[in-house]
């Protein structure tokens, strides 16, 4: 089992600067206990996106940490114009000596999207159009533009990426049809849905890559859970109930301010989302049986702890971590032995 960390970097409870501070804080705290990449979202316009450029943050992460990987989870592609972005790609990875991960999404959010004039109607296709030109572009060093006349349509790049062809490259499942057209792309994959809805995915994703991938191992396939870690049980909750308002606050926020429907909802409480089995606080033995039950049955390779979130302190994401490190994950260490990836 390897162990990874999502973060939506939201903050609603201290200065920006000190923020960002505490988040390399923790930074250095994973690459410490040996986890194996940090993967951070992209929003704009809300609590929930204080790393509205995943690359400044990357490259930030980049000279704090030794061994931890680390990527967007995803950027927004729509929204960027793709040889910048193939450019900054190389250069973080460059920076990191070869620990980038990189993810490539449609937009999750239509008002998001909207504040930079793009029509979220428009996303699919430009998502289809400006992905391969991207990775094309970190494969060889050159950027193909259609929409340019000669001598500007293939600009060659002068930074390449430090791994190669170009970084490993990670996809947001949420159906069968995504966990195909993962497995035929070959690329590493997190869910955050129900267990079971995880495991179908993951079933169908197996078939797929051993059909497909030529006889290559199995890559990570990650699970999400919201996690905090204390000494006991009822701290934990206690924590954990404080904490999560605030996250889901920064969360639904454009969607409440502009009256629209999220595609994507979270319960508003604590103890709804620990229902649905996509959180757990407590005590290390209590996490752990949690996360042994939802990774055999989700038939997952990796653990995604989202135990940063909300208005915890420092202090509190601290030892939830360093319990985490050394309490649960030896005792996770063999679950779903199967699909272990080296």
């Amino acid at each position: 089992m390897h162990f990874g960390v999502f973060d939506h970097m939201d903050n609603d409870h201290l200065p920006v600067a000190d923020f960002m501070e505490e988040r390399l804080k923790l930074l250095e705290l994973y690459d410490r206990h040996g986890f194996h990449s940090w993967h951070v979202a992209e929003h704009h316009a809300t609590t929930l996106g204080m790393a509205p450029s995943p690359n400044v943050m990357l490259a930030a992460a980049s000279q704090r940490t030794k061994r931890l990987r680390f990527g967007p989870m995803v950027y927004a592609l729509p929204i960027y114009h793709p040889m910048r972005l193939a450019e900054e790609i190389a250069m973080v990875d460059q920076l990191s000596r070869g620990r980038l991960d990189i993810g490539f999404g449609r937009g999750s959010s239509p008002t998001e999207l909207a504040y930079f004039g793009v029509d979220p109607e428009v996303r699919e296709t430009t998502y289809q159009e400006l992905l391969p030109r991207v990775l094309h572009a970190l494969e060889t060093g050159v950027m193909p533009n259609p929409h340019l006349e000669e001598p500007y349509k293939e600009p060659v790049l002068k930074v390449l990426t430090y791994q190669k062809p170009y970084p490993p490259v990670w996809y947001g499942v949420h159906t069968v049809e995504s966990a195909d057209r993962a497995a035929r792309n070959g690329w590493a994959t997190i869910n955050l849905d129900m267990d079971y809805e995880a495991r179908e995915c993951n079933e169908v994703f197996r078939s797929i890559w051993s059909r497909e991938q030529g006889g290559k191992p199995l890559p990570l396939m990650g699970l999400g859970r919201f996690v905090v870690v204390a000494p006991t049980d009822e701290e934990g909750l206690a924590i954990a109930r404080r904490a999560y308002p605030h996250w889901h606050a920064g969360f639904t926020h454009l969607f409440r301010k502009l009256g629209r429907m999220m595609n994507h909802p979270r319960p508003d409480t604590w103890d709804v989302l620990h229902g649905q089995g996509k959180g757990i606080a407590g005590s290390p033995e209590t996490v752990a049986n949690f996360l042994r039950d939802q990774l055999t049955t989700a038939q997952c390779n990796y653990c995604v702890v989202q135990i940063a979130f909300g208005d915890q302190t420092l202090a509190e994401m601290t030892r939830s971590i360093d319990l985490f490190a050394a309490e649960v994950m030896p005792a996770l260490a063999d679950v779903c032995a199967e699909f272990a990836v080296d």
